[in-house]
């Protein structure tokens, strides 16, 4: 790997977490509003920007650490309650956050930033001075600050590197080492392959305090001719003069954790702080050795020295035992003792005191405890999830195939065999769409901040309610579905929503309700949108379309024909146009899309109480699980999971109906619709190309009962085939058309079955 890649594979590591924090950013910041005073809320929120301004200091970006630098302070003042968090106060922190977005899409694309992001910036930056202005009389260090910000927001020559190379070149014999704090730094070999300078990390710590002295180790050098130019085989020592906290330190080289080893003994050794700083060490630090170290109780020589008397230790017990039994059973029992003895080593060493051992102890006790309950997660990439999908699909497809061949032939060793890879493929196939399944409360929580900042902008009170945000979907379909939702949740509070004093003349409360929620039916994921608002007037719907020349003659239409009138291209009865709708663009979009997804969209609504949005939406795009049935012939795909019964259509259940289109399901309507007539174009139903002469050899027919949205049909078929995986496979141009049918699937013996498009029907057939 050249430097070049390493730089780009850090960048990329780099842009990923610059986002998730952002994004945790902000909705912290959403829950600080309602919770002011949470703390543990309030040092996420700090971690987050700090981390973000560690990591873009590491790669120069100073654009970003300057701005990033003065939002912490505030954040800071916060933190140590010398600031209320108010609602201005949150505003103002927003709009840092969204610029510090732009600054790190700048840096990281190298481009200049806009005029208008650098007034912005400025702005920004009087307002968060003002904050510490009011919270500190240290004006010289809030305007220190803000001159660093603006010399580089205007792009000024930026500071000179001597400053470091002075720094680090400081060796005062008379300099206060113990009020320093004190850093063992050991970068690996291979930190530099990785694209990472050191020297970038020593420029960008002499910004948390002044390096006093740096002493640089060459016990790792080897002979000239030996040397690799892009290895690193330097250790440092630094003292550093500085008011910052350990956390703060220790972040300057969060970058590179996984690419060095760094102790740091803070200044002032005082019992209580190391404590403290024991109870703050991260989970993952697990043995004594390592607390202790990570603490600054001990220095990683000190525990070195720990570690060789121990196994001198060792050495001697086991030189004594003569007996092999007694040797085997005392080498147990004593290696134990020399483990559980590395406290008592360092203690009677004069390194550490007992009140620290103990604590350390404690600590472990609970990493123990915490690490049998965490879980390991991972990062992949969205590309190689969709590849493993496909191959899966793939699997299936060829495991149908191989059981449908065992069968013909006869073999039935071969046929259990073939049982048994469809149950491991099936297993497969159940983990990898898991893989991709994300819970869609993550995407509801962006639209926190949309209703807030619209909300603010009308002067409309509005309580944001979020329900079912556990419920999972393929990432894909919530990636698609995003914007959708974003269009109907502006339109609720544009045209929905009411003003506080418009709802107290009507008689409700000034704050309104608007609903975001998910949950499971039928197989399906359903995301509802509702609020109390106006509700759609459907004269006026009426009227609208009139006047579009959407309606077409005389047919009296149901409500939820009307209603869906207003997802027409071009289509809105807003009475002004505003910068957040009134356009009619949008909604025409959001069926679109909708349907694009497979999916359905219904309205609900009563004049004056409010409206109801209700996207269905399939689980997953890639792989359902089906009921294959005959029809003249042909092989249909039905989704099992809209499947509630299948029954036989004998003479009684026909006469029921008194022979029309419908039968007496044990008391219950059911209309229902013959497939070989829907598809062997009948003029009343609908003309397909998909036709066939060929009839069923099967004289009785079944009915399939679907159901969908609260809607129940039944579908006649010839014969009933079973349950049958199939793998979508989307319809080319030449039937982008065809309703009714949703997708194809290969089946088995290699024949293509289509799959009937449920909702489609169930319209039809009601």
């Amino acid at each position: 790997m050249s430097e070049s890649d390493g730089l780009e594979e850090g960048l990329q590591a780099f842009l990923e977490e610059s986002k998730e924090l952002l994004e945790l950013a902000e909705q912290t910041l959403l829950q600080l509003e309602d919770s002011p005073e949470n703390a543990d809320l309030i040092g996420e929120l700090f971690r987050s920007i700090h981390t973000i301004k560690g990591a873009a200091g590491i790669f120069g970006f100073d654009q970003v650490v300057a701005f990033t630098h003065v939002a912490e302070s505030v954040m800071g003042r916060v933190r140590e309650q010398a600031l209320n968090l108010s609602n201005e106060l949150i505003s103002t922190l927003l709009d840092a956050r969204d610029h510090i977005a732009i600054l790190l899409e700048c840096a990281l694309n190298e481009t200049d930033l806009p005029v208008e992001a650098r007034t912005q910036g400025e702005q920004l930056l009087l307002g968060l001075k003002h904050y510490l202005g009011e919270t500190t009389g240290e004006t010289s260090e809030v305007e220190a600050s803000a001159n660093i910000v603006a010399e580089v927001l205007v792009g000024e020559e930026e500071p000179s590197t001597n400053t470091f190379n002075e720094a680090a070149s400081i060796s005062d014999e008379n300099a206060a080492v113990n009020n320093c704090w004190h850093l063992s730094l050991r970068f690996s070999r291979s930190v530099l392959q990785g694209g990472m300078d050191p020297s970038s990390f020593f420029r960008y710590l002499s910004t948390v305090g002044d390096i006093v002295t740096m002493t640089t180790l060459e016990e790792g050098l080897l002979d000239f001719m030996e040397m690799n130019p892009e290895d690193c085989y330097l250790g440092f020592e630094i003292d550093l003069e500085s008011a910052a906290s350990k956390e703060e330190i220790a972040a300057v080289f969060e970058f590179v954790e996984d690419d060095c080893s760094l102790h740091i003994l803070p200044p002032h050794s005082a019992l209580f702080k190391y404590k403290q700083l024991i109870n703050a060490l991260p989970e993952e630090k697990f043995y004594l050795g390592e607390i202790l170290v990570n603490s600054g109780a001990l220095t990683y020589r000190e525990l070195v020295e720990v570690l060789a008397a121990q196994d001198t230790m060792r050495q001697d017990l086991l030189a004594n035992e003569s007996d092999e039994h007694n040797e085997n059973n005392d080498h147990d029992k004593n290696n134990s003792k020399a483990v559980s003895s590395l406290g008592a080593i360092a203690i009677e060493k004069g390194m550490v005191s007992t009140p620290i051992v103990d604590a350390a102890l404690e600590k472990q006790q609970q990493v123990k405890t915490a690490q049998l309950q965490q879980q390991q997660t991972i990062r992949v990439s969205p590309q190689k999830l969709g590849y493993l999908i496909d191959l899966v699909g793939e699997l299936v497809i060829a495991s149908a195939h191989i059981n449908v061949q065992a069968k013909n032939n006869g073999d039935d060793t071969l046929v259990e065999s073939g049982e048994n890879m469809t149950w491991l493929v099936d297993q497969i196939r159940g983990v990898s769409l898991g893989l991709r399944m994300v819970p869609i409360g993550d995407t509801f929580n962006r639209y926190k901040r949309i209703v807030r900042d619209l909300s603010k902008g009308l002067n409309k009170n509005i309580d944001f309610k979020i329900e079912g945000g556990d419920t999972e979907l393929d990432k894909t379909v919530v990636e698609k579905i995003a914007d959708p939702l974003m269009h109907m949740v502006r339109n609720a509070i544009d045209h929905g929503i009411e003003t506080p004093d418009i709802r107290s003349a009507m008689g409700k409360p000034k704050t309104a309700t608007l609903l975001l929620r998910a949950y499971h039916e039928s197989g399906n994921v359903s995301i509802e949108i509702s609020d109390d608002g106006r509700g759609l007037d459907r004269e006026k719907i009426l009227a609208k379309a009139n006047q579009n020349g959407l309606l077409k003659d005389d047919k009296i239409l149901s409500d939820q024909e009307v209603y869906r009138l207003i997802f027409e291209p071009g289509f809105s009865t807003a009475e002004e146009v505003s910068n957040i709708s009134g356009r009619g663009v949008g909604m025409d979009v959001v069926r679109r899309n909708v349907e694009s997804l497979r999916g359905q969209i219904d309205v609900s609504s009563t004049l004056g109480k409010g409206s109801a949005f209700t996207i269905r939406l399939p689980l997953t795009l890639a792989i359902i699980d089906g009921f294959q049935v005959n029809v003249a012939g042909i092989s249909y795909i039905i989704p099992l999971g809209m499947i509630d019964e299948c029954i036989e259509l004998n003479k009684k259940i026909y006469d029921s109906g008194s022979g029309g289109n419908y039968i007496n399901l044990r008391g219950e309507v059911l209309p229902y619709v013959r497939l070989k007539q829907l598809f062997d174009g009948s003029p009343q139903l609908y003309t397909s190309p998909l036709t066939t002469t060929t009839a069923s050899n099967n004289d009785r027919e079944n009915i399939v009962v679907v159901q969908y949205a609260g809607k129940k049909a039944g579908l006649v078929v010839d014969e009933l085939l079973g349950e049958q995986q199939a793998v979508i496979k989307p319809l080319g141009k030449i039937f982008k058309n065809l309703e009714c049918i949703s997708g194809a699937t290969i089946l088995g013996g290699g024949d293509v079955a289509m799959i009937i498009d449920v909702p489609k029907l169930l319209t039809l057939a009601n």
